[in-house]
């Protein structure tokens, strides 16, 4: 049952079905319960839910069942009390191309309830902080990228809401950008409960104190970044090329092995990896061995069980997996 205790974000069997999709689940029996403060990182594919969930929690949708709280507050039934403490930067949101990032945050702050004086200077304030003071008076469209985004961010931040909403925020930015918001979102996380979905596992590695994993409406799993990894079983990642084939002399008896298109990947022990490491070497043949990451934990919790192996070793979800951004492009 849920239990309704101040700091928790407290969800109960939250189902989502849309007129439209014949009975398909966008959410199903979602249950978990996480402290309210940090950062909550939410990840998945395409049509995971995650935006969904967002939007539920941030009472912009209601379910279909279930029940959710955030600081005790009840999300369907205590909707106007919940909106006057949360902000959100959804997936969708650009900023006004003819407007300044100053009347950007202000006229936010406005629409909130701030009084003029108040919100002018609150929304310089807050720009300052975030390296755009002196782009406060120039006009969105001649702003990078990153900076339009951080324009966005400083409309949540400079609302002193307690919760903050942050649907797949640094999506579409550069690597270099990317790391400078990563360190915007990490001072944010330190005096406001931050929900941050992402397609970036890297991101999500970086950032987050607790993490949870989405896939097809269902919760796979939840925690913090080591306790996901004792949810694999093994320590360490191997991954081998598909070609020249395996010789038969290699024997695998404690790990697990799944073939994709290009490239073996073998999670296990660290006996087996340095025993598999030193037979590898001896018959020249190449492979990496790592410690197991949050992709081989979303391998393991959701390709794996579902039996969804076949992405493993695409091409292009390969070169997302190296630049950390196994799902970009993909937008739910």
């Amino acid at each position: 049952m849920l239990t309704e205790s101040l700091g928790q974000l407290s969800i109960d069997n939250l189902t989502k079905i849309y007129s439209k999709s014949k009975g398909k689940k966008a959410l199903d029996s979602v249950t978990f319960s996480v402290p309210a403060r940090g950062i909550f990182v939410l990840i998945g594919r395409n049509g995971s839910g995650k935006t969904t969930l967002v939007r539920i929690l941030s009472t912009e949708l209601e379910p279909t069942s279930g029940r959710a709280s955030i600081n005790g507050i009840d999300v369907m039934t205590e909707a106007d009390q919940l909106r006057r403490k949360i902000a959100i930067v959804p997936q969708e949101s650009r900023t006004v191309p003819w407007m300044t990032p100053l009347q950007t945050v202000s006229s936010y702050l406005l629409w909130r309830g701030f009084d003029y004086s108040y919100a002018k200077q609150r929304a310089m304030e807050t720009l300052e902080r975030l390296g755009l003071g002196n782009s406060a008076k120039r006009l969105n469209r001649t702003l990078s990228g990153g900076n339009r985004r951080k324009v966005l961010v400083a409309t949540v931040l400079a609302s002193e809401a307690e919760i903050i909403f942050l649907d797949e925020p640094t999506t579409g930015l550069d690597p270099i950008s990317r790391r400078e918001f990563w360190e915007m979102l990490r001072e944010i996380g330190k005096d406001r409960f931050t929900f941050l979905t992402t397609h970036y596992l890297e991101e999500a590695e970086e950032l987050a104190d607790q993490i949870g994993v989405l896939d097809r409406g269902k919760l796979m799993g939840i925690g913090t970044l080591d306790q996901l990894r004792k949810r694999v079983s093994y320590n360490y990642s191997m991954k081998i090329p598909i070609s020249p084939p395996l010789p038969s002399s290699l024997k695998i008896s404690k790990g697990e092995m799944v073939r994709g298109k290009d490239e073996y990947r073998i999670l296990t022990t660290e006996e087996e990896a340095f025993d598999l490491s030193r037979e590898l070497s001896r018959i020249g043949y190449r492979f990496t061995i790592n410690p197991v990451s949050l992709d081989d934990i979303f391998f393991y919790l959701v390709d794996k069980q579902s039996g969804d192996s076949s992405e493993i070793g695409e091409n292009e979800d390969r070169a997302r997996r190296r630049s950390g951004n196994y799902w970009a492009a993909q937008q739910e």
